[in-house]
């Protein structure tokens, strides 16, 4: 067992005390081209080995074989892991490529009780409302999901890309755990409002894709680099002139990394995990990964702290970023803020 242990911090108001870093596993069974199941496994017992314990998925990755992929790990090590999953995105089945909203309550509990089949637990330890619909009241929706707590099925509730007047009107129902929306020295959108109202309500940022979606990284300076089945090939700020100015912006990122010893990624990282100080609340990012290698560099950026002229350095970043994060951001809490 490694000595290098992640620091803790509490997930939501009552929550348990989870790892500073947690781990999205989206990408072991979809959007992010092939992976090896071998090394994915590898990469989850790795994680819990440095004191990941929040790890993040969907009934909508892979049509359900993400949650099937992660049953095993989750049922060897159920008393150490926390189980984060989400409902909103059907599947019509008669045309499995497209994705429909629903937070209407008879979706909800078809919904978990598939996850909770999928995934062979119990109960779900933060169940998440993926995205907004907006033509159901929020407060109908959080109803609908504080019924699953009180009958064991989930133990705390989660919400994605809500704008703040929405995790307010939520929270006014049941206790709101965490707040999951990107943010990354690419997209600081939840910033001005989102950020605020949660740490005013006590609840928890999970930023997801604290990497953009590894741009960050500088793995790929393109969306022609990736395989013709990667998602990020149709999100705008990787194509064409964007990619191409965008990826000048990481010059920074590069200063900074060269003065710590440290990769990009780690900076990128590390600038997330700091905006916990920055704004007084807990933050815990949810980088993907799939390999073992990978995750020991990405917990170990919660060991690295940015000097105040770093942050000053990496700061102008997010405003120069070209394209919108999505092709479509209605469905994104900035497009409704």
């Amino acid at each position: 067992m490694t000595n290098n242990r992640i620091a803790t911090v509490r997930l939501g108001a009552t929550g348990p005390e989870v790892g500073v870093q947690g781990l999205g596993c989206m990408g072991m069974s979809f959007a992010y081209g092939p992976s090896d199941a071998g090394e994915s496994r590898a990469t989850l017992e790795r994680a819990l080995e440095l004191g990941v314990t929040l790890y993040d998925t969907a009934d909508a990755y892979g049509a359900g074989e993400n949650e099937k992929f992660l049953s095993p790990f989750f049922k060897a090590h159920r008393d150490e892991v926390v189980i984060a999953t989400k409902f909103a995105l059907s599947i019509p089945p008669d045309d499995p490529t497209r994705r429909v909203i629903r937070n209407d309550a008879p979706y909800i509990r078809q919904a978990v009780e598939a996850s909770l089949r999928r995934l062979d637990v119990d109960v779900i330890d933060l169940y998440y409302m993926h995205r907004r619909d907006v033509n159901v009241p929020i407060e109908e929706t959080v109803g609908t999901m504080a019924d699953l707590v009180r009958e064991g099925k989930v133990k705390q509730l989660g919400l994605s890309e809500v704008t703040a007047d929405e995790l307010r009107a939520a929270h006014t129902v049941h206790p709101i755990a965490a707040v999951q929306s990107e943010w990354s020295l690419f997209s600081r959108d939840i910033e001005p409002k989102v950020v605020p109202a949660a740490r005013e309500l006590g609840v928890t940022l999970v930023p997801y894709s604290p990497l953009g979606r590894g741009f960050l990284t500088g793995s790929f300076a393109t969306a022609e680099d990736l395989t013709s089945d990667d998602f990020r090939r149709r999100q705008p700020r990787f194509t064409g002139e964007n990619a191409a100015a965008n990826a000048a912006l990481l010059a920074p990122v590069r200063t900074v990394a060269e003065a710590h010893g440290a990769s990009l990624g780690q900076i990128a990282l590390a600038w997330v995990q700091q905006q916990a100080a920055v704004h007084d609340l807990p933050v815990i990012p949810i980088p993907g990964t799939r390999r073992p290698s990978r995750v020991e560099e990405n917990a170990a950026a919660t060991r690295i702290v940015l000097s105040e002229e770093e942050l000053a350095l990496l700061e102008p970043i997010a405003a120069q970023v070209a394209g919108d994060r999505y092709a479509d951001m209605r469905f994104a809490s900035a497009g409704r803020e």
